[in-house]
């Protein structure tokens, strides 16, 4: 971070309707320290057999798909607020991902959103969010998606 204002802010996006509060506050962010943005999204890998390789081609270009509309997501809440943006989609276990792309690349915050899911629900299925504050040396925002009603 220089002369304390931000100026690299990852945002990562898994494209859901929860994570749309944290790119909205993370591009608010960028817009008001006059940061770049970088809208990362990861594909996760898949398991499979030799025989279901077609199948996992699919699956990997579907992810592939979501990651190019979760960025331009992004892109598009961006450049409507006059915010330089860069979209980079990773392929790996997610938390590790973030987390490595952020350190290799100088980023001063990193945004993500999360469930806000408690107790078994989130034992069940883990959190990336909490995985990337565990992990990074950069600071981490988290922000709490909203249920609809």
């Amino acid at each position: 971070m220089r002369g304390g204002a931000y100026q690299r802010i990852m945002i990562a996006t898994d494209g859901s309707e929860f994570g749309k509060k944290a790119v909205v506050t993370g591009i608010d962010i960028a817009r008001l320290s006059g940061a770049k943005v970088y809208a990362v999204y990861v594909v996760t890998p898949v398991a499979y057999t030799a025989r279901d390789l077609g199948w996992v081609r699919a699956s990997i270009e579907n992810f592939r798909a979501e990651g190019k509309r979760a960025t331009a997501f992004v892109e598009e809440i961006a450049k409507a607020a006059n915010v330089e943006v860069e979209s980079v989609i990773l392929e790996g276990h997610p938390a590790e991902e973030i987390v490595e792309f952020a350190e290799q690349n100088g980023m001063d915050l990193i945004v993500v959103g999360t469930l806000g899911k408690t107790g078994l629900d989130r034992f069940l299925l883990g959190s990336v969010a909490e995985n990337v504050i565990r992990h990074s040396k950069i600071p981490v925002l988290v922000v709490k998606g909203e249920k609809s009603r």
